[in-house]
């Protein structure tokens, strides 16, 4: 007897089996009564159809929801914040003059010493903020001299150097008048002799 080497390792035969058919049952609701039309001539024959498999139906609402997502998400990103525009009342910035600084900076084993002559303006974003400043500007500029003493020529060079010494000076600004705050160190002159 030949063996079935298919049929023994997995289970079934290579021949093909009929397979039973699908059979739909469906059950039309007849109306009762004389005027009753025929089950293929219904009115609402055009309303029945076969629903797709799970699959088709689960893709499908999946790329539904990608679609409203993807609408939604590009209607606010480009149309949400246009139409809510105020303007806000512009407050006109308040300046308060320092006294002009000179100090010479630190040099490693120069021949000559190097000066700085600084004169800076504080822009506070309200005018209130005046007279509760006014007060600490000796702690203001006893934090200019101790940092401006301890810079070297070189701290300086180019406009990058001296957007880090405006920055630093306006985190000391605020750390001396807290808890007000300014908004900005502002140079009228700087020189380097």
């Amino acid at each position: 007897m030949p063996s079935r080497p298919n049929v023994a390792k997995w289970g079934h035969s290579m021949a093909a089996k009929a397979k039973p058919a699908d059979v739909e049952a469906e059950e039309d609701d007849k109306p009762e009564g004389e005027n009753a039309q025929p089950a293929g001539k219904s009115k609402f024959a055009f309303l029945k159809f076969k629903l797709p498999s799970m699959k088709w139906m689960i893709i499908g609402g999946a790329g539904l929801l990608v679609l409203v997502g993807g609408g939604g998400g590009t209607y606010f990103f480009f149309k949400g914040s246009g139409h809510k525009e105020t303007h806000a009342a512009v407050k006109p910035a308040t300046f308060v003059d320092l006294p002009d600084v000179l100090v010479n900076l630190s040099n490693t084993g120069a021949d000559r010493t190097q000066y700085l002559k600084v004169k800076i303006v504080l822009e506070l974003p309200d005018a209130t903020l005046v007279p509760q400043i006014q007060p600490l500007m000796p702690r203001v500029m006893d934090a200019f001299q101790t940092y401006l003493r301890e810079l070297r020529p070189t701290d300086l060079d180019g406009s990058a150097g001296l957007y880090r010494l405006k920055e630093e000076l306006t985190r000391r600004v605020n750390a001396a008048v807290a808890p007000n705050r300014i908004t900005a160190v502002l140079f009228k002159e700087i020189v380097v002799q």
